[in-house]
């Protein structure tokens, strides 16, 4: 329940008396405090929940080289060969982020043939700031495997 506090104060220029509600609220150095110690927890925990950052996003690359290894399995039904193009699997890469997009992989097809194909999965950010990029490829037994890690 919020109380209400009633001030009188005394006009000089119409000698009359005002009544003044005055609510209870927090002025502003409190709340910048308040802000000051959220963010100084933030950059505290930021470090710890990095690992979990960057493989939240490499599920990303997981699910989309997966996506590749079905369409390649059915192109190779119907063509007795991996294709070289991703395009010829009716695979459209999203947009990334510096594209304006969401996607944080480009993929791209390493080698194709007959009898086996490599897609690459490689991050255009990098996750923890180490300068390493993480890099996901996927083969004609279907196992996506992480073969640089962020």
């Amino acid at each position: 329940m919020i109380k209400i506090q009633e001030i009188s104060c005394f006009s000089k220029q119409r000698n009359k008396q005002i009544k003044i509600l005055k609510l209870p609220a927090y002025n502003l150095q409190e709340v910048l405090i308040v802000l000051v110690i959220i963010g100084i927890l933030l950059l505290l925990a930021l470090p710890n929940l990095m690992p979990l950052i960057s493989k939240a996003k490499s599920i990303e690359a997981q699910t989309q080289l997966k996506y590749i290894y079905n369409s390649q399995t059915s192109y190779r039904y119907m063509y007795s060969k991996f294709s070289p193009d991703l395009n010829e699997i009716d695979f459209a890469a999203p947009k990334t982020v510096k594209e304006g997009g969401t996607s944080n992989y480009v993929y791209e097809v390493m080698t194709a043939d007959n009898n086996s194909f490599k897609v690459r999965a490689t991050a255009i950010t990098d996750f923890d700031g180490d300068g390493i990029f993480n890099v996901w490829e996927i083969d004609e037994n279907g196992n996506p495997k992480q073969t640089v890690k962020d």
